[in-house]
């Protein structure tokens, strides 16, 4: 099937093309016809005959093909349309603006008189309600009960077929078929039976009751192409063929199944029906058949041989029923040959197929993929409207119009007023007693195949009263239902998707493509008349500001000229449009600043002069000239009048418009350069500051120098390639000129490069350079003018005054460039050369400082300083502080140790210090003696690396500069802040380093360095080291712990003591620290005057530090007897408590309620640990307690009880849940032994022996899979693992095949009665322990063994249900050894295992 999709695909050269303009028969070549029809023929065929609905509900082009000789197909879903076929290419709708527009694209009408006839014979004949509706010439409409009513295409009911009593006979009509010519009907029922009728005379033809098997109802019946050639199919999901024949007079059927519901029932059937307008079609001869099961799509043949063709998968919700639909299409084999081919759609849940049948002849019938498409909701249909459009309904009882080739949704049509007719009872066989799967019941609860039709481009919908009918609108219908709600914009927009060829569902839009774009370019002007006349009297707001009317035109006059230009008449625009706007100035005024935008974009690049000159009246008036200049270099110089526009611009300074106008109205390149320079001079010899329009000149005018040089249009586009020579030179003269055209007496020489430069020195300077790289100045001549300039801007600036040093400055940076970059063709007396040295490299001036590097470096580069001592060229780079230029030169002279300083020196670069250093040193290129240099220059600056990022010069260190960490550490002693950032470096990067997969990559370090380290951390972040000294090792303790002790640092020293085993000590600095803390807090509570401190901070610190004493002794406390215990607590108690007779006259109750808190957390903490009468008579002792007043003591030992009651509760429902627990598994392992094993046959599985031969004495083993062999067999094969000297076999079969994943090693012995085979067995057995694991093997495993070993639930029960004398808790006096001491002892409950009851 696979080998048939992909060759078919080949042959059907891809996708469907739905662009189909013309169809031409030497252009297509298609099949021979007898009356060769044209696209527009076959789609748009003349009305010949009246229609099925009134004229006012249903327009004649929606109801063409209700003919009464149409000789059509009467395939509901497979009329005769055609599809192109072209690449088709998915659009990326996400890039889309806007939504498009397509109107209304269905109209929706009812078939009234049809509608009132089936109520009229619900009360008159008791028809009943209706059920089923099919369509083609006629319309034939099923009943509840058993009546079929056939209406004219007239709407007249021409036959009322059957009756009420074979209705309660037959039950309600599920199903109706025409056949091609109408003249048969046939009808399936609720109860199983099939009817024909003869539809010229009205006679019952035929009563069918043995076509299925009883009991099941008829959910589709179907006429093939044959007279004689039907399919059903019945809520028992198989399908049959039913051949009518005729013996003798008397009319038969014989029945055959195609498809058996056994294997999955089929819940839809779609015969193709093929088009009588097509002659010698492969297919003519062939009869298929497509059905859908609830997961699998099949094509079939019926004629000449029943045959498969075709499968495919259908997933889906089980909630869903499959769709089938088919449609006759053009596909595209070639560039010239195009053929007829049906495509089918099927659908299920969210998901739609098409897929395209090719026929070669009767035995090569292939399927091709062609598109598959996903909506967001449930379907419950799918039909053709046309070959471009497709409707679907969702489970909401929406249809959506999709375009297949875009698959973009045009509308959605609510038809939840339809009330549409479901089929749910006939999919539950409710008629026959409900013998369905439940699989078809769930999925028909809204099958809805008998209730939505289709035929001739309209969608019928039986709703429980009425008819109703869905029509594609034709292009003009969409455009005046807009109109009539004056939806103009939106009606515009529809019309442009016509004239574009971008429209979706159109109909009724046919000749030659220029012919259409005509036709709609003339109703787009109607339709933009009218709405400008309504815009301007109707529509128009009657009273408002002017603002609000500017608003309101603002959104008129685009639309205006977007479809006036997309139409291209301008005439039309600037004609009747702008004489209708021109009669309000309101709107005249908006009118022509929204023109402002599609000049601007050269969207309108012609405007007539009248137009032009309201155009620069208004904005002159709005005083927007800056606006008008930007217009006028977009519009065409044909258009505007040069005179008023010359005129304008002089006087309102619109340099840009002027040399626009110049420039190709009259191709003058010179003469607005040479005017506006005079405005420059000017402005500029006045030495006062220059206005913003003064220097908005000047900048126009480097703009425009620098592009004419460049060959380039100003403000943008090109030059004229005829022009672009002269223009050039024309330029470059003017700028370069020694006089102007009308000099004045006192003009100095060169005036233009002059003024030019006291402009903006820079910027011109870089106009030039820009210049300087064109090819007219790298010929022999072109260098001659490049050092002509030179010589000039030589002579203007140095060798005359009115030039400040910086501009100077600036022109030998110039120079300098040039030199460079044009390979010293630039001549430079050596005098100024010296000066343009000495001004790059002057220490003293801070301004530029990188543009003057920058040019020196150039210069080195392109060897201008070769005649330069390089030592003093050295000095003056240092004491410039070029520090790359200083790094170039000492790279020449192999001073690498230097450069290194330069680096350092460079703020900018600093931090490339580090990749510089080991560059060097991990480089082959460089000599021993250059990396020592570099070595030692890099740790004589090691403080500055260190303030750079001690990290990296940690890791630089380690890696490059030395052997030992040990002699870089004693270097820094004297300086301890940067020894501690070094060695917090290496620290860092030796974390970083540090892995458990790369061993080799971690690094040492030395604990005196740690320690170290740890001391100047006690300094410096003193809060740090206790954190430090928990995460890190390698340190010494007593070395350690001496220092901390030192400092002072009491945390750091208190876990290094318990770290050593002195619980005691640790206890003592920890509760040392919390006395300190305490006090503090009493001495402010005791103190009258205000203090400083908050009591609630203070005691927030006694609350810390309490916590952390808790741990310590939660942690140690299980490690130690009694008196130990006591020891820790009893102290820890009495800090507690003693504070309290103190505070009892204190003001702060809150305090002391803290207080308590405090203490009952400390007594509920150690409960565990001191058993409770200990803790009684401590607290009895206590002096804040003994006054004898049982009150005093009530809270404590009250909260002791409760603590005594909720443990006593926890452990009793402990036991309780290790009991159950214990007992479940001890039943389900006593049923698991006794449950005996079937094997699956009486002989071994491997040699084939039966079991019950008396002389057979081997044992045999069962296994839970059911396989069973002889204890010898399996040894032979090495099925069997020895534990621990104990015996595993393996089930040989289930390992091998490896189904399970798992090993089956439960097996069953049975030992025969034979005394012989008892011992044999007994001797295999102690053979086999010889046979153990290898000594590393088994400690490994032993190993294993223990780490996953858990305490067992008997010991864990033995344990707790020990005897305990009375009035003692035992539980307070286990030892060490106890389970429960043990600190990796884990609790894991879990809920019981459901018990099965016997």
């Amino acid at each position: 099937m696979a080998d048939e999709l992909r060759s078919a695909t080949d042959v059907s050269s891809n996708l469907i093309n739905f662009d189909i303009d013309e169809l031409d028969d030497a252009e297509l070549d298609l099949p021979a016809v007898e009356n060769t029809p044209t696209l527009e023929s076959i789609l748009n065929e003349p009305d010949e005959t009246s229609s099925v609905l009134d004229e006012d509900e249903i327009p004649p082009s929606a109801i063409q093909l209700f003919k009464a000789d149409s000789g059509e197909t009467s395939s509901i879903s497979s009329q005769d349309s055609y599809l192109n076929d072209r690449p088709r290419q998915r659009r990326d709708r996400g890039k889309k603006i806007s939504k498009p527009i397509h109107g209304s694209v269905l109209k929706p009408s009812k078939l009234k008189n049809i509608s009132a006839q089936i109520l009229s014979a619900a009360d008159r004949v008791d028809a009943g309600m209706p059920t089923a509706i099919t369509v083609s010439s006629l319309i034939a409409i099923g009943t509840s009960h058993g009546l079929v009513l056939v209406f004219d295409p007239k709407q007249v009911l021409k036959w009322c077929l059957g009756s009420t009593a074979v209705g309660a006979q037959y039950g309600a009509v599920s199903s109706l078929s025409f056949n091609k010519d109408c003249t048969r009907l046939l009808s399936g029922f609720a109860k199983g039976q099939i009817t024909m009728w003869d539809l010229t005379t009205g006679k019952l033809l035929r009563t069918i009751t043995d076509a299925h098997p009883q009991g099941t109802a008829v959910l589709h019946v179907e006429f093939t192409d044959s007279f004689v050639l039907a399919v059903c199919s019945d809520s028992g999901g198989s399908v049959f063929e039913l051949e009518f024949k005729r013996l003798i007079g008397v009319r038969t059927c014989e029945s055959q199944c195609l498809f058996s519901g056994s294997r999955g029932e089929v819940c839809v059937i779609e015969p193709l029906h093929m088009n009588l307008t097509i002659k010698d079609h492969p297919m003519q001869d062939v009869m298929v058949l497509a059905m859908a099961s609830l997961s699998k799509v099949l094509l079939v043949t019926l004629r000449p041989t029943l045959k498969v063709m075709f499968t495919h998968p259908l997933k889906g919700d089980p909630s869903t029923l499959p769709l089938l639909a088919w449609q006759f299409v053009i596909i595209q084999v070639s560039e010239r040959d195009r053929v007829i081919d049906p495509v089918l759609v099927f659908a299920r849940d969210q998901t739609i197929y098409f897929y395209q049948v090719i026929c070669h002849g009767p035995q090569d019938i292939r399927c091709s993929g062609l598109q598959k498409m996903e909506v967001p909701y449930q379907l419950l249909s799918v039909k053709w409207m046309n070959p471009r459009t497709i409707v679907t309904l969702d489970t909401s009882e929406k249809l959506h119009v999709i375009d297949v080739r875009s698959e973009e949704e045009l509308e959605v049509i609510d038809i939840s007023e339809v009330q549409l007719v479901y089929g749910t009872s006939y999919f539950k066989s409710l008629a026959t007693g409900g013998n369905v799967s439940q699989a078809l019941a769930y999925a028909g609860e809204q099958a809805c195949y008998q209730s939505i039709t289709s035929h001739g481009g309209q969608l019928f919908l039986q709703g429980t009263r009425n008819v109703h009918v869905f029509t594609l609108r034709t292009w003009k219908e969409r455009l005046e239902v807009l109109v009539k709600q004056n939806k103009y914009q939106e009606a515009l927009a529809l019309a442009l998707s016509f004239y574009e060829g971008k429209a979706k569902a159109v109909v009724g839009l046919t000749g030659p493509q220029k012919q259409r774009k005509d036709i709609i370019a003339h109703l787009m002007l109607d339709l933009l008349f009218n709405y400008v006349d309504l815009s301007m009297t109707r529509l128009c707001p009657e009273k408002g500001k002017i603002e609000e009317l500017e608003e309101y035109y603002q959104e008129i006059v685009p639309v205006c000229v977007d479809y006036s230009l997309h139409l291209q008449r301008t005439d039309i625009l600037f004609g009747r449009i702008y004489d209708r706007f021109g009669e309000d100035v309101i709107a005249q005024g908006t009118f022509l600043e929204c023109l402002e935008p599609y000049i601007l974009g050269d969207k309108l690049t012609s405007i007539p002069p009248s137009v032009m000159k309201d155009f620069v009246g208004h904005y002159e008036t709005r005083e927007m000239l800056d606006n008008v200049e930007a217009c006028i270099v977009h519009l065409d110089i044909t258009s505007l009048d040069i005179h008023q526009v010359v005129h304008l611009c002089w006087d309102h300074g619109l340099y840009d418009a002027i040399i626009y106008v110049y420039n190709k109205g009259m191709y003058d390149y010179t003469t607005p350069l040479e005017e506006l320079l005079l405005l420059l001079t000017s402005a500029v010899k006045t030495g006062k500051q220059l206005t913003d329009s003064q220097i908005k000149l000047g900048n126009k005018l480097l703009v425009y120098i620098s592009c004419c040089l460049a060959g380039r249009a100003y403000p943008f586009g090109d030059i004229p390639d005829e022009h672009v020579e002269e223009v050039k030179e024309k330029v470059f003269a003017t700028i370069t000129c020694l006089h102007t055209t009308k000099p004045t007496e006192d003009e100095p020489a060169y005036p233009n490069l002059r003024s030019l430069l006291q402009f903006d020195t820079r910027e011109f300077l870089n106009v030039l350079a820009l210049a300087f790289e064109e090819d007219e100045f790298n010929s022999e001549k072109g260098i001659a003018k490049r050092q002509r300039v030179v010589d000039i801007l030589l002579q203007i600036m140095v060798e005359s005054v009115g030039f400040t040093p910086t501009q100077v400055g600036v022109l030998f940076t110039f120079l300098a460039r040039q030199m460079a970059r044009h390979e010293n063709t630039i001549i430079v007396n050596r005098v100024l050369f010296e000066q343009v040295l000495e001004f790059l490299s002057n220490p003293e001036d801070e301004s530029r400082h990188e543009e003057r590097q920058q040019a020196l470096m150039e210069l080195i580069h392109a060897g201008g300083l070769q005649q330069f001592d390089e030592g003093r060229l050295l000095r003056l780079a240092e004491n410039a502080k070029f520090y790359r230029v200083s790094e170039y030169l000492y790279e020449k002279r192999c001073e690498y140790d230097k450069i290194l300083g330069c680096y350092l020196r460079d703020p900018s670069r600093r931090y490339h210090s580090f990749s510089y250093i080991e560059s060097i040193i991990q480089s082959e290129r460089y000599t021993t003696v250059q990396k020592g240099s570099v070595r030692t220059e890099a740790l004589k600056h090691l403080q500055e690396l260190v303030s750079i990022d001690c990290k990296q010069a940690a890791q630089t260190v380690i890696t490059c500069l030395a052997d030992n960490l040990s002699d870089v550490v004693r270097k820094l002693q004297t300086k301890p802040a940067v020894l501690f950032e070094f060695l917090q470096g290496v620290i860092s990067y030796r974390d970083s380093q540090s892995s458990a997969v790369h061993t080799d990559r971690q690094i040492t370090i030395e604990p005196n360095i740690i320690e170290l380290y740890i001391n100047l951390m006690c300094e410096h972040r003193p809060h740090d080291v206790c954190n430090f000294i928990k995460m890190n090792e390698g340190y010494r303790l007593e070395q350690t712990l001496e220092i901390c002790r030192k400092h002072k640092a009491s945390e750091a020293t208190a876990y290094l003591l318990e770290k050593a085993g002195d619980i005691q000590g640790a206890f003592g600095i920890v509760l040392e620290n919390m006395q300190s803390k305490i006090k503090c807090l009493m001495e402010v509570l005791e103190s009258r005057e205000k203090s400083q401190r908050d009591p609630l901070v203070l005691f927030q610190e006694v609350e810390a530090i309490l916590l952390v004493i808790i741990q310590l002794c939660q942690r140690n406390s299980g490690k130690m007897d009694e008196a130990g215990r006591e020891a820790l607590w009893f102290p820890l108690l009495e800090n507690i408590m003693s504070p309290q007779k103190r505070m009892k006259d204190t003001a702060n109750k809150q305090i002391i309620e803290d207080f308590k808190q405090m203490t009952h957390h400390v007594l509920n903490s150690m409960m565990g640990y001191i058993s409770p009468p200990a803790i009684l008579k401590k607290i009895m002792q206590d002096p804040t307690y003994n006054t004898g007043k049982f009150g005093e003591v009530k809270e404590l030992i009250i909260g002791m009880l409760e603590n005594y009651n909720y443990e006593q509760t926890l452990m009793k429902t402990c036991k309780n849940l290790l009991y159950h627990d214990l007992h479940v598994h001890l039943r389900s392992l006593t049923c698991a032994a006794t449950r005996g094993f079937v094997p699956r046959g009486d002989s071994c599985h491997l040699c084939n022996r039966n079991f019950v031969n008396p002389s057979d004495t081997d044992p045999v083993t069962v296994f839970r899979c059911g396989h069973s062999y002889h204890i010898a067999c399996l040894r032979v094969l090495g099925s069997i693992h020895v534990i621990d000297g104990e015996e595993t076999w393996v089930c040989y079969l289930c390992s091998n095949a490896k189904r399970t994943g798992r090993l089956h090693s439960s097996r069953f012995h049975r030992s025969l009665s034979n005394p012989s085979q008892a011992a044999l067995h007994k001797q295999e057995k102690s053979k086999s322990k010889e046979s153990a694991l290898d000594p590393q093997h088994a400690q490994a495993f032993e190993s294993v063994r223990r780490a996953m070993k858990t305490p067992s639930r008997l010991a864990i029960l033995t344990e707790l249900a020990s005897g305990e004398p009375s009035g003692r808790r035992t539980g307070y006096n286990r030892t060490a050894s106890s389970i429960f001491q043990n600190e990796t002892f884990k609790l894991k409950l879990a809920p019981p295992i459901a018990m099965e009851l016997a």
